[in-house]
């Protein structure tokens, strides 16, 4: 699991910050998004131990006060989802020295249950931060990527996971099939106790023919043949454990004409094209999914780049009764909001930004803020005297200087 060359990420300096200021932190985030590998790199000097390993486990089990001693000053503790008994040991010693920072570091892969412990035995003691897979930023450290289209491309027929980057021998199909079979048997299976996991697994492939839709679970139920309720429950496990991300209808004041149902996402489009077969570019751009894609693409991104600084990301999406959609609206500071369309296309045009162009008009109680249309364009050109047609790199650069 360990690379020979290791990417630096971008949630390094608020990692390290945070642990300047709480005695504990928790990484967590989906499996394989390099987590161990980060925490091994910039603390080198911490006790480094897993409890993926079933001796290590059974130690920590069978006599967790002597385990979390012997771990010395400061430690890395890795899956600690297997032994959440530590955690109130690990209490008792924090709580013994309310001095000393950035003692203990807990990674977990899976987000539910786990972080509910987490947050209540170490309440007002510990950080959370999530770890999604490679940002373009930082896949760009490893690859050459330089424009846009090719890092699209790679984000979808490569995926953003470390390993697959990492190692170009990789076989993505196998890589990808053995990840879910990972995902389904130990965490789904065990953790959720989820009886029939081909329904799960067929669930998975529908939801990613239909990326940047709006969820409709009765449908969703009809095809399966199982209950809305069951349908429900699979899809807050996989936000749960961030496989997909739900962006939620923008509601302030804007009165009933609002369609309330969120629109779904995946944070790594490559898994999207492993579960609808997409293999090469032709298919990629020029099949149904192209436009979808696109969108999932920058949609992931952005929300990347907000979980990695430790925010929760303010996004939204507007579409009302009468059909008026915007992709995605950002929210700023003092209720500003930042409206965005999002469009699989080279020579972005007036016509493209016409929702942007009527929204002020669409939506008069909206405090609306530099409309952006993000497109396939390397370089930013003005489209009116409001409306930019922007790269995406160069708007997250923007974010990054809000």
């Amino acid at each position: 699991n360990i690379f020979m060359n290791y990417v630096h990420r971008d949630i390094e300096n608020k990692l390290l910050s945070l642990l300047m200021s709480f005695p504990c932190l928790a990484l967590t985030g989906p499996r394989q998004t390099g987590k161990s590998t980060l925490l091994t790199h910039i603390l080198p000097d911490y006790n480094y131990v897993t409890l993926d390993d079933p001796l290590l486990r059974e130690q920590a089990l069978s006599d967790p006060r002597f385990f979390i001693d012997s771990l010395g000053e400061r430690a890395i503790i890795d899956e600690i989802q297997y032994v959440p008994e530590l955690l109130s040991y690990v209490k008792m010693n924090v709580d013994n020295n309310r001095k000393q920072s950035g003692v203990v570091v807990f990674t977990g892969s899976q987000q539910f249950a786990m972080m509910k412990n987490l947050g209540e035995t170490l309440a007002g003691r510990i950080a959370l931060l999530e770890l999604l897979p490679f940002s373009i930023e930082e896949k760009k450290r490893a690859l050459s990527i330089t424009d846009i289209l090719s890092a699209f491309t790679s984000a979808a027929l490569s995926g953003s996971y470390p390993e697959l980057t990492l190692n170009p021998s990789m076989d993505i199909r196998t890589w990808y099939a053995s990840y879910l079979q990972t995902y389904l048997e130990r965490d789904i299976r065990t953790i959720y106790n989820i009886g029939n996991l081909r329904d799960f697994q067929r669930f998975l492939q529908l939801i990613a023919a239909r990326c940047a839709q709006q969820v409709n679970l009765s449908e969703s139920s009809r095809e399966l043949g199982v209950s809305v309720p069951t349908v429900k429950t699979w899809l807050s496990i996989l936000e749960a454990s961030r496989i997909v991300y739900l962006l939620p209808p923008y509601y302030r004041n804007l009165g009933k004409r609002i369609i309330k149902a969120p629109k779904l996402y995946f944070l790594d489009i490559g898994m999207i094209c492993y579960l609808t077969g997409i293999r090469n570019q032709e298919l990629l751009l020029n099949g149904p999914l192209a436009g979808p894609l696109f969108e999932n693409f920058c949609i992931q991104e952005i929300v990347k780049f907000y979980l990695h600084r430790g925010e929760k990301p303010p996004l939204y999406y507007l579409r009302t009764a009468s059909g008026q959609e915007v992709d995605l609206l950002i929210e700023e500071s003092f209720g500003q909001v930042v409206p965005v369309e999002i469009k699989l296309n080279k020579t972005p045009s007036l016509s493209l930004a016409m929702p942007l162009v009527k929204f002020s008009e669409n939506f008069p109680q909206i405090n609306s803020n530099k409309p952006v249309l993000l497109s396939l364009i390397d370089h930013s050109i003005s489209l009116t005297r409001d409306v930019t047609a922007i790269s995406l790199e160069d708007f997250l650069r923007n974010l990054k200087s809000l």
